[in-house]
């Protein structure tokens, strides 16, 4: 195969996975909803009279309990109990036909619980995506900063949250030098969150989502036709963080996912 096919043919791989994790049954799209909590206990069906009222299921699913300590239970209406600690990592569960977790923002705490015979995943319009440019696949130079800091970066339902940065990514795009911190993800696949102007037109208004690949101490790839859109374009019950100021760029990065104009283009 030659170079442009062998490119072509590991995007089909790399978007083969993405759809794979975006539609499985911890995926994005089979959400029922996000409710927030706090300590104490919650009726959860789809019975009216429950705390928190599901549009599937049977009347009462079952109980939650939640303490201060981020410990509890969760008790199905046939009577077995889930301890639950989010200090030992059993902060999710599975009953009947719903997959539950309580998941933290800062000292708040919400409970998400998605339908696994949701047929979601098969009313997926096909998702765009600009042409693939092997010149946007770029080697960017990954610089330690003289100190690692924490910015206060804000998310899409206005809920500021601190991240760690400890390097920055920077490589000549459009004749410009530009440079971009990677404020999520992990040391070997660093996450970049950005916005250009495309948001404006082709792509999801508030941000995209960019990994970074094979690291080494003073490299990372950054692939612009694996650009994604966030979570918060597909459902409105995720919390997507936005993009520092220094990933905000004044031109267009035409490369990657383009808006899912039938999806939720509006965010959480």
């Amino acid at each position: 195969m030659t170079a442009d096919t062998d490119f072509a043919a590991a995007h089909a791989e790399w978007f083969e996975t993405r759809m794979s994790k975006l539609t499985a049954e911890d995926g994005w799209l089979n959400l029922l909803g996000r409710w927030w909590i706090t300590p104490g206990t919650w009726t959860i069906g789809s019975g009216g009279e429950n705390d928190v009222v599901l549009p599937v299921g049977p009347e009462l699913v079952g109980t939650l309990t939640l303490t201060d300590g981020d410990t509890g239970s969760f008790v199905t209406s046939a009577g077995e109990e889930m301890p639950l600690d989010r200090a030992a990592g059993r902060f999710s569960w599975r009953t009947d036909r719903f997959a539950m977790e309580i998941t933290s923002l800062n000292d708040l705490r919400a409970l998400r619980i998605r339908d696994t015979r949701s047929d979601s995943a098969t009313r997926l319009a096909p998702i765009p995506f600009f042409d693939l440019d092997p010149a946007l696949r770029i080697t960017a130079r990954w610089e330690p900063l003289p100190e690692p800091i924490s910015l206060t970066l804000d998310t899409i339902i206005g809920v500021p949250t601190e991240v760690p940065v400890s390097h920055v990514a920077r490589f000549e795009f459009a004749g410009r030098e530009m440079a971009m911190l990677p404020t999520y993800g992990t040391a070997d696949r660093p996450q970049f969150v950005f916005r250009d102007l495309t948001s404006l037109d082709d792509t999801y208004g508030h941000m995209r989502f960019v990994f970074g690949e094979d690291v080494t101490e003073g490299s990372v790839v950054i692939d612009f036709n694996r650009a994604t859109n966030p979570p918060c374009a597909f459902t409105s019950h995720a919390v997507c963080p936005l993009p520092p100021r220094e990933n905000l760029f004044g031109v267009r990065i035409e490369a990657g996912e383009q808006r899912v104009r039938s999806g939720s283009d509006a965010g959480a």
